[in-house]
């Protein structure tokens, strides 16, 4: 062990926490000067001792970033005051759901927490009008609820409303911002928690930061990365990949009328904000409890490893991003703690994980999850899926994954290569056989996707389609095989089955539960043109969940197969929290894994072949499980005296008989 620097760590852990200690005291009494007469006493003491507890995690943080800075004391004054405002304006109902998540911190570990994502559009028409549709997803059993970008966004080309030009204004053809706080007022009556956006990288370039420094305010310039010609430009790229190397080269764009080149990471309407610059830090802080007092509960934090930047790095998952996360983390804590943050990192799988940890992002999207399911599907061969979950599902306690089908977006392959090559398989060739069998490229495939940024030079692509598309329904009925069309339901509810089984919280994208199709009438739309995502982005079809109950129907049996999953989760206590031991099955046909909560424990089986597989007994019994079960999936008894037999794309959940 090198003591030098272990002593220097336990040296500047001291300082920091002989500093924040003083800083504390010193302030304190400013604060509680400024505001303690603005409330309720009991309400107050509540709040102190929430910035007390969370101050040094704060101070720690943001002396980490802006300690440089000679008015640094100013500052932390300054952001502590934003949020003290921010708490005093929160509602008296969303402070009692404050309470109640501080009695209950890990409220979103609960097997009754089951997740949907839509376009508040495309799912219902506006705001107003989704409030109509409730209950649709009460009768689901949906708890959390998470809308595409609703912000006002630039007309034209906004990245999908991910290009944020007021954090405070609905896109009006959306409504208003008291129609979503409404919205959210009505979903948390129906025990349903709102899921919102934070695109906090980067604004539009219609925000009121960035056309104040269009018109020359250098203060406003600041709150952005701007320079005024091409050599820390140059040095910057030296080191740095393309986001999207097509539709805008580099990272950086020359703005005539400043004269002045603007760091973009992503398109060049999208201006990064300067992080360095604690002032960005404070107004981002405001427009995050903004949007907790209006009663959104969990926020998706956007592009989390692009926040800092670097000379000499790729400038993505550097240190500091992680601070910033964690410094608003304690913030929300301290006066808005009913509220989560989610990661979103598409990223290198090592690299998701680090974002995960109750000081930081409680929930994150599970990618490489989502990825490998697709993967198994394709290869019919589990090796890959049971290689890295084994070694990569585990996270910190007090955290869970957010697994998920299909989302709003394009499915990318985020598996490290490290993984493939571990279970025989060549990267590239890997990733290549994938896309072409989800593109119906490969001879054989029952899928219908298509390419989405597929680089001629490479072959690199990405692929787009609805979940029962991709999973060959669209074929089978195309073809008119009831073969077919009978496999492709069974993957469907086969994918479903895993995510709403295994450890986290399922999240099923809108239109999946009632098996939509592509939608290929996006490419005659020329705000849409050549962008296969909108295959999968079309508006829902109510016509078709008329015949949700008709188990007689397609539509009915994906349907009610994913309701009964769902009650099956809420029902029992197995799924509570997170706990997920990944297991062998000695069959690379079948993924395997238990579930355990206290005394409570179940055996998921999942078999990702169209053909019978069976497991021998003998590993039944090395795993704990009885010759008598039972399939609580299915509603049988099961006896496997000599083997267990699967049919094909069957999914078990398995309790031993007592």
């Amino acid at each position: 062990m090198d003591c030098s620097m272990n002593h220097s760590s336990i040296d500047d852990a001291r300082w920091l926490q002989k500093h924040s200690d003083a800083s504390l005291r010193r302030l304190l009494p400013r604060i509680e000067e400024r505001y303690k007469a603005q409330t309720d006493p009991a309400e107050w003491a509540a709040y102190i001792d929430r910035l007390t507890t969370y101050f040094p995690q704060l101070f720690k943080r943001l002396h980490g970033l802006y300690g440089q800075h000679y008015d640094f004391f100013y500052h932390l004054e300054s952001i502590l005051a934003s949020a003290t405002e921010m708490w005093l304006q929160r509602p008296a109902e969303l402070k009692a759901l404050d309470a109640m998540r501080e009695l209950d911190p890990h409220w979103y570990q609960s097997n009754r927490m089951v997740g949907a994502m839509c376009y508040a559009d495309l799912f219902a028409g506006d705001l107003k009008r989704l409030r109509e549709r409730i209950p649709y997803l009460t009768e689901l059993g949906i708890t959390y609820l998470h809308l595409m970008p609703v912000f006002k966004v630039p007309q034209g080309d906004n990245d999908g409303g991910y290009a944020v030009s007021s954090y405070r204004e609905i896109d009006p053809r959306l409504g208003e911002m008291n129609d979503l706080r409404e919205l959210a007022t009505e979903l948390r009556h129906h025990g349903i928690s709102l899921v919102l956006d934070f695109v906090y990288n980067h604004t539009s370039d219609e925000h009121e930061w960035a056309q104040q420094a269009l018109r020359g305010d250098e203060d406003h310039q600041d709150y952005y990365r701007m320079f005024p010609d091409r050599s820390m430009p140059d040095a910057y790229e030296r080191s740095m990949g393309e986001i999207f190397p097509e539709d805008h080269p580099g990272a950086f764009t020359y703005r005539n009328r400043i004269k002045k080149w603007v760091w973009t990471t992503f398109n060049t309407f999208q201006w990064d904000l300067n992080y360095e610059n604690p002032v960005v830090f404070s107004g981002m802080l405001e427009e995050m409890l903004f949007l907790a007092n209006q009663g959104v509960e969990i926020l998706r934090l956007d592009a989390v490893a692009f926040l800092w930047k670097r000379l000499g790095t790729d400038c993505q998952n550097l240190p500091e991003a992680h601070w910033i996360i964690q410094a608003f983390n304690a913030l929300v804590n301290i006066a808005a703690p009913a509220m989560v943050f989610k990661s979103e990192a598409i990223v290198h799988p090592d690299e998701v994980s680090k974002y995960i940890s109750p000081q930081e992002c409680p929930l994150s999207y599970n990618p490489q999850l989502m990825a490998l399911l697709w993967d198994a599907l394709a290869t019919r061969d589990v090796r890959l899926l049971h290689y890295a979950m084994e070694r990569r599902f585990a996270i910190p306690e007090g955290c869970a994954w957010v697994n998920y089908v299909r989302c709003h977006d394009d499915i990318g392959w985020a598996f490290c290569d490290q993984d493939v090559e571990a279970v025989g398989f060549d990267p590239r060739a890997h990733r290549d056989f994938l896309t072409r069998f989800y593109t119906n490229r490969f001879e054989g495939s029952f899928a219908r996707g298509a390419p989405f940024q597929e680089n001629p030079d490479t072959g690199d692509a990405r692929v787009s389609g609805t979940c029962a598309s991709l999973c060959g329904l669209e074929q089978a009925l195309a073809e008119s095989d009831e073969n077919e069309t009978e496999l492709a339901i069974r993957r469907i509810l086969l994918l479903h089955g895993v995510i709403i089984t295994i450890g986290g919280i399922p999240l099923i994208y809108m239109g999946d539960e009632i098996g939509m199709l592509n939608d290929y009438s996006y490419d005659k739309d020329p705000a849409k043109v050549g962008d296969s995502r909108w295959l999968h982005r079309s508006a829902f079809d109510w016509e078709r969940a008329e015949q949700r109950r008709d188990p007689a129907t397609t539509v009915g049996r994906i349907y009610q197969g994913i309701l009964r999953l769902i009650q099956l989760r809420q029902q029992n206590d197995a799924f509570r929290r997170t706990e997920t031991e990944i297991v062998n099955t000695g069959n690379r046909h079948v993924f395997g894994f238990f579930r355990n909560h206290e005394q409570h424990s179940l055996f998921v089986l999942a078999n990702f072949s169209e053909r019978e597989q069976r497991l021998e007994a003998r590993y039944l019994r090395m795993m704990g499980m009885r010759k008598s079960m039972v399939d609580l999936f299915a509603g049988r008894t099961i006896i496997a005296a000599q083997e267990l037999v699967l049919e094909p794309y069957q999914l078990m959940v398995l309790s031993r008989l007592h």
